[in-house]
Parts: C-alpha cells; structure tokens; sequence
C-alpha cells in the first residue's frame, strides 16, 4: 500500500513537473523578446545609456497598447560595455540563448560591424539608430540614423554656402564612421574645388582627454586669413574635454564654428554650454522644434523617467521610429519571422517628430529631414537651417569611385544590398 502511494505520489509530482515546464514554455511562446544591444558603462554609456531607456518605455508603451499579435513584448537587455568584439558575442547570446525576436542596438560603426556577421549568420534583425559612414546595406539591418547624404554633405554646404568656410578641420574618433564619412568629405569638398592645402584631418583615440595641442593646432590652421571651421566626427565622452578645451583656447563660434555630428542635448546636459554658444549641430532632429508630435514625446520620456529635466535627442527619434514601424510590420505580417518582418517594413511610414513624415526605403534607409541646430546657453538649439522636405538616404555614397555605380534594394527582383547598376551584378549579401 506505501509503495503503490510512493509510486503514485512521484507520479503527481512528475505531472506537476512537466505541467508547470509547459506552461512556463508556453508563456515564453507567448512573449514577443525585444533584445537591447547599448553600452551602459564605458566611453559609449555617456550616449548609449538613454538609448536603453527609450527602447525599453517603448516597450511598456506598446504593452499598454496590448502587445503585438495579442502578446506582451519582453525586453532582453544586456551591456557590451563600449567592448567591441562584445557586441558581437552579445548579438550571438540574444539570438540563441535568449531567442529575441528582434534587437535594438549600437552607436559606433565599429560595434555595428561587430554585430552584422552574427546577425547574418543566425539571420537575426537589427535596429540601428544612429548616424553613421553609409557604405553599406544589409538585408538584417535596418538604418534609421542618418547616411552621410543627410547630414555631413548637408552641413558642408551650409557652412560653405552660408557661413563662406573656406579652410576645414576634419576632426574624428580613430574608428570605421569618422575616417569613412571623412572620406567622402574630402572627396566632396576637393570636387568643390577646396585645395588639398585647406583640409586639415586629425582623429584621436575613444576617452581621449587630452586636447590642448590638437586644438591648439586648430587654432592656428585657422588663423591663416581664410573663414575656417571644424567639422566634428568625434565620439562619445572625449567632446566633454574637447568643448572644454574650445573654450580655454578662447576659440569662439565667430571665429572657428564647429559643427558635430556626434553631439546631442544628452552629451550638451553635462557641459557648461555658456562658452559653446553659436557652434553647431547637424541631426534629424532637436527637442527645441515645436510640433505637437515632439511635445507629446518629450511629455511621455519626462513622465516615464520621472525627471521633468531630462532632454531627448536624435538617435532617441530613429529609436522612435524604428519601433513604430518594426511593431506595424509585424502586425502587418502577423509574424515576427524575419523574412515576412523584413518585407512588410519597405514602405512603412511613422510621423517624424519635427514634422513631415518618415518612410522606410528599398535600401532600408530613412527619409528623414535635414536640420542644423545653434547651441544655447540652455543646452538647446535654435534652428538655424533646415531642408524644405525630407531626404532620401543613400547606402552608397555619390563621391566614392568604388560606390558610386552602385544602389540597394531589397525588394523582388534586385534584393540586393550592393547592386551594381552599370554590370547588373550583385556583389554583396542577397538573398
């Protein structure tokens, strides 16, 4: 009799078991996982920790809309901690170990370059939010940053057109997407018919401190009788001391403009703005412009961080938009399988925040604005140019020998991430 209950109470415990394995497997099954692929510590975290979070409001956003397909979305979050070989093992971690649906992740080019062959390997799909040096399409990416066509070319020709420059100051972070977008720069502004004379390039390690000599340089490149100014590629915590040193050397926006491609509100909240008064920025978006769309997101991130100081900025934006459409693709194809996901995104359209509208191309680029921002003494900027519509992004730029015959288009029957129009061949990734 104590044998048969023996048997018959492991036999119970055994149902309970495996009942309790199914329903926790089926309430996995009825999650929808949203990797998060930003540094939270190392030089990046200064730019890439607010990204997390705006991933992750997103998220409860979208579960207090109801999910996605009648599920709750799950947010997988992990730091590669500005380590770039990391990015890559973290990408592998999410899409196997953790069976993510989809990441959101990566500022540098070098942390995206880290994560692409995983991506495309495990036929993963990415998010990628941030400017970045173009060259290049990947059916498993998605940009929704700006390519150098929407905002180095742009802010060139504002500070040749506009401000009469005539000498130049490349100055970069030592990695992929300064020396590529330099690249096209050069190339653009020796087409121009800018002398070689007149361009000055400099890059400089990630965290570097140091910048008296380097600005000290500057100064005296641009004091040379011909309107100067410095385009700036430079990456991540080094702009605090490089601002700083600016200011030392009493270098003024009369006299050296800068303008940044790396520098939002986020970086400007923890510097002394006072002596950067009247430098620039170049981004697709600012926090200043005023339209009903970007005054109910500012509201929903001040809520959501409960802190009524806290800014937003421009990869927050891309981050914005890629959610919206990534959520209305997978309601659209009423899957989260990549390939039927991938599809239904061509085309998708969301409201950009600073008016107008956003619409994911063939190439997978954005068409976005283009606007130029003046620091205030607030931290802010005033907008001081802007294109009248959007602009299409180009994976390829126009004023690189190897990349100007060549166009992305992921859809039937190109589906290719670098075609080549004059041989009609692909010679990259397609599927």
């Amino acid at each position: 009799m104590k044998l048969k209950t023996s048997v018959q109470s492991v036999l119970l415990a055994t149902s309970v078991m495996t009942g309790t394995l199914f329903s926790t497997l089926v309430e996995a099954a009825d999650t929808i996982k949203v990797g998060v692929l930003h540094s939270l510590s190392g030089t990046m975290a200064i730019s890439e920790t607010t990204l997390k979070d705006t991933v992750l409001m997103m998220v409860e956003e979208q579960n207090k809309k109801g999910g996605l397909l009648g599920k709750k979305l799950e947010a997988v979050v992990v730091d590669p901690a500005s380590n770039w070989p990391l990015f890559a093992e973290k990408t592998r971690e999410l899409l196997t170990k953790d069976k993510v649906d989809v990441i959101f992740g990566c500022w540098t080019s070098v942390s995206r370059k880290s994560a692409l062959p995983v991506l495309e390997e495990l036929n993963g799909l990415m998010f990628y939010p941030v400017q970045y040096e173009g060259e290049e399409s990947s059916k498993n990416v998605f940009y929704t940053g700006a390519a150098p066509n929407q905002q180095a070319i742009p802010a060139v020709d504002y500070l040749m057109n506009d401000v009469g420059v005539k000498r130049w100051v490349l100055a970069g972070t030592d990695y992929v997407y300064p020396r590529t977008t330099n690249k096209i720069l050069e190339a653009y502004l020796k087409a121009k018919g800018v002398p070689e004379s007149d361009i000055m390039v400099n890059y400089t390690p990630f965290g570097h401190s140091d910048w008296q000599s380097i600005v000290s340089d500057i100064k005296k490149f641009g004091s040379e009788g011909k309107k100067t100014a410095v385009v700036s590629t430079i990456n991540g915590d080094a702009n605090v001391p490089f601002y700083k040193e600016l200011a030392n050397q009493q270098i003024s926006a009369e006299d050296i403009p800068v303008v940044a491609f790396s520098v939002g509100e986020e970086e400007l909240s923890g510097i002394d703005t006072k002596p950067l008064v009247g430098h620039l920025a170049a981004w697709n978006y600012f926090q200043s412009v005023d339209t009903p769309e970007n005054a109910a997101f500012i509201k929903q991130w001040q809520a959501y961080t409960k802190n009524p100081d806290r800014v937003t900025n421009d990869p927050m934006e891309a981050t914005y938009i890629g959610f919206q459409m990534w959520a209305q693709a997978v309601e659209k194809a009423k899957t989260t399988e990549v390939e039927k996901v991938e599809q239904a995104m061509i085309g998708q359209e969301v409201k950009n925040l600073t008016g107008g509208t956003a619409v994911m191309n063939k190439n997978h680029h954005l068409s976005k604005p283009v606007l130029i921002g003046e620091i205030q003494d607030d931290g802010q900027f005033s907008v001081v140019w802007q294109t009248e519509g959007v602009v299409p992004g180009d994976a390829w730029s126009d004023f690189l020998p190897g990349s100007k015959d060549l166009i992305a288009d992921w859809t039937a029957p190109i589906k290719c991430g670098n075609y080549n129009t004059v041989t009609k061949t692909c010679s990259g990734q397609n599927f």
